[in-house]
C-alpha cells in the first residue's frame, strides 16, 4: 500500500506545558491505523494539527508525498481531511442536514439555498449510515448518541481520503458499531486512509491494520495489530503491565435496602421499572440506545418528572421532585455527558467540588477558605487527581481526571445512593481502571451504586446484579453468578 500520508517531527507547546515532542506518523491508503496513548499523551493534539485546528511550532506534514501547509480546518478539507473530533462539533439549534453540510450547503444561483438537494443528499448519508434520524430535526432534540452519529455522517459527507476518528464509538450501541464499522471497510476498500483512536481496545481486532502508540507527548513506536497482543500494547501505552482490567471486589458484603423502586413510570419513557438496591451492592443497567436507562436515573434523581410508582430510601417512601431533593436524600448522579452536566469546565477544581454542598465549608454565609482548602487537598490525594493545583481550570484535565473531580464533588455531599451513567466514556484504560477502584471502595464503604454503560465488558466485570432494559420496561435482572453477554443481549433485544 502506497503511503498517504506523513508527519514528520512535529512539536507543539502550551504555555508550560509540551504538548508534542518530535512526534512522527505514517499512514497507507486503506488502511485503518489506530492512534494509541493514554489521556495527556498528546494524541488529540496530533490530529488537531493535521485537521487545521492548530499550527504545529516545527515539523512537516506530507500528502501523497507532497509537502502541504495546513493552517485551518478548511485548508485541511481541501486537502482531503475529515474529523470526527471526540469533542461534539455541532450547531444545536440548526437541522442535521445544516450541520452535516455546514458551509457546503447547495444553493441556487450561489445564494438561495437548494433545500430539496440539502434533505436528499442527508438522506442518502444517513441511509447509508441506517441511521433513522429525519434530516429536518434539530440536532438540540437528540440523545447524545444520535448526535454522535450525525458527526459521524458529517466526516462521511467530506468524501476524505484521510479521516481521522477520534472516540467514535464512544456513545454508540453495539448495534451502532457494527454498523460504523461495515461502512469503515467500505471506505478501506476505497483507499482511504482512517486514524482511530479510541480507548476501547477489544474494537481494534475488528478493524486495525497497524498502531503508533504515543506516551507523554513522544512518540513510541509503531507495530502490526496481528503481529502483537493487547496487553503489550497497553504496556507500551501505559509503560507499566495492568495485570485486571476489571477489579472486581467480591468480598463486599451486601448489606441492607437502601433505595427500593416500584413500578416507576413517566409520560414519555418508563413503564412500571422495579428494583431493589442495598448497601456494599453494584448493579449494572444495561440496554440498548433509547432503551430507558438514562431515562430511568434522571427520574430517580428528579431530572425527569414521574407519573407513576414510589421511591423508597431506607424503608421510608419520598417524593423527589428535582436534583436538589435528591441531592438531600443522599442521591448522587453522574450524567453520561460530564462536560455538559458533569462539571464547570472554566471553574477551579477546588470550586468545582465544594459547589453541590458549600453549606459544609461555610458559616453564616461565610465560605471558610481554610477548611476548604483543606477538605479539596484530601480528596485531591485520595481521588489521585493529577494537576500541579487545586486552583487548574477543570477543562484543562483529563477525561479521567474530570470524572474523579465529579465523584469528589458527590463524596464531598455525604451521598450514599451513586449513579453513575457511563462512567469510563471518554477516558483511557488506565484512568478506567482508577474509576472501577473508586466505585469498588464506595460499594465497600457501605453505599449503594448504580452503573449504566453501553461496554459489555464493564457491565459484566463490576455488577453484583444487572437490570436490562427494552423500550423503557425493565425484562429481566440477572445476578452476577449467571449473567453472559448472550443472556443480556437476549433480553435487550427481545424485551422478553
Amino acid at each position: 500500500m502506497s503511503v498517504l500520508l506523513e508527519m514528520k517531527n512535529i512539536h507543539k507547546t502550551f504555555p508550560g506545558v509540551k504538548a508534542l515532542d518530535n512526534v512522527q506518523l505514517n499512514v497507507r491508503a486503506g488502511e485503518v491505523h489506530i492512534l494509541l496513548g493514554e489521556n495527556g499523551a498528546g494524541k488529540s493534539t496530533l490530529m488537531k494539527i493535521l485537521a487545521g485546528v492548530y499550527q504545529a511550532d516545527k515539523g512537516t506534514i506530507y500528502i501523497e508525498g507532497k509537502q502541504v501547509d495546513i493552517k485551518s480546518p478548511k485548508d485541511a478539507q481541501k486537502h482531503g481531511i475529515g474529523i470526527i473530533f471526540q469533542e461534539f462539533n455541532l450547531i444545536p439549534h440548526l437541522s442535521v442536514a445544516e450541520n452535516i453540510f455546514f458551509g457546503r450547503v447547495p444553493r441556487f444561483l450561489s445564494s438561495i439555498v437548494n433545500r430539496k438537494k440539502l434533505f436528499e443528499d442527508t438522506t442518502r448519508i444517513l441511509n447509508e449510515l441506517q441511521l433513522d434520524i429525519s434530516p429536518k430535526t434539530l440536532v438540540k432534540d437528540l440523545g447524545v448518541a444520535e448526535q454522535q452519529m450525525v458527526e459521524i455522517a458529517k466526516a462521511f459527507s467530506i468524501n476524505s481520503k484521510i479521516l481521522i476518528m477520534d472516540e467514535p464509538t464512544a456513545a454508540l450501541t453495539e448495534q451502532e458499531i457494527d454498523k460504523l464499522f461495515e461502512r469503515i471497510h467500505d471506505l478501506k476498500k476505497k483507499g482511504v486512509g482512517i486514524i482511530y483512536i479510541s480507548h476501547r481496545l477489544e474494537e481494534f481486532a475488528r478493524i486495525a491494520d497497524r498502531v503508533t502508540i504515543m506516551r507523554d507527548g513522544r512518540y513510541v513506536t509503531t507495530v502490526d495489530f496481528d503481529k502483537s497482543s493487547i496487553d503489550e500494547l497497553i504496556g507500551l501505552m501505559v509503560g507499566r503491565s495492568l495485570e485486571d482490567k476489571f477489579p472486581k471486589d467480591t468480598t463486599i458484603k451486601k448489606g441492607r435496602e437502601i433505595l427500593r423502586v416500584e413500578n416507576l413510570s413517566t409520560k414519555d419513557k418508563l413503564k412500571k421499572v422495579s428494583f431493589s438496591l442495598h448497601a456494599g451492592e453494584i448493579l449494572g443497567i444495561s440496554g440498548l440506545m433509547g432503551s430507558g436507562r438514562t431515562e430511568l436515573a434522571r427520574a430517580i434523581f428528579g431530572a425527569d418528572p414521574i407519573s407513576e410508582g414510589q421511591i423508597y430510601i431506607d424503608g421510608e417512601k419520598v417524593k423527589i421532585n428535582s436534583p436538589r431533593e435528591a441531592i438531600e436524600r443522599g442521591i448522587s448522579y453522574l450524567s453520561e455527558d460530564r462536560k455538559k452536566n458533569g462539571v464547570a469546565l472554566n471553574l477551579s477544581i477546588r470550586e468545582n467540588i465544594t459547589m453541590a454542598n458549600l453549606k459544609v465549608i461555610s458559616s453564616g454565609g461565610v465560605i471558610n477558605q481554610k477548611h476548604e482548602i483543606n477538605t479539596v487537598e484530601e480528596f485531591i490525594k485520595n481521588l489521585n487527581i493529577k494537576t500541579p493545583s487545586m486552583e487548574q481550570k477543570v477543562k484543562f484535565l483529563s477525561g479521567g481526571n474530570q470524572q474523579k473531580v465529579i465523584i469528589a464533588k458527590w463524596l464531598h455531599t455525604k451521598a450514599k445512593i451513586f449513579i453513575f451513567d457511563e462512567p469510563t466514556r471518554g477516558i483511557d484504560v488506565g484512568a478506567k481502571i482508577e474509576v472501577y477502584q473508586l466505585i469498588n471502595k464506595l460499594a465497600r464503604e457501605g453505599n449503594a451504586v448504580i452503573i449504566i454503560s453501553s461496554e459489555m465488558p464493564e457491565i459484566l466485570g463490576l455488577s453484583d446484579r444487572i437490570l436490562v432494559m427494552n423500550d423503557g420496561k425493565c425484562t429481566a435482572i440477572l445476578d452476577r453468578k449467571e449473567a453472559t453477554q448472550e443472556k443480556v443481549m437476549y433480553y435487550a433485544t427481545t424485551g422478553q
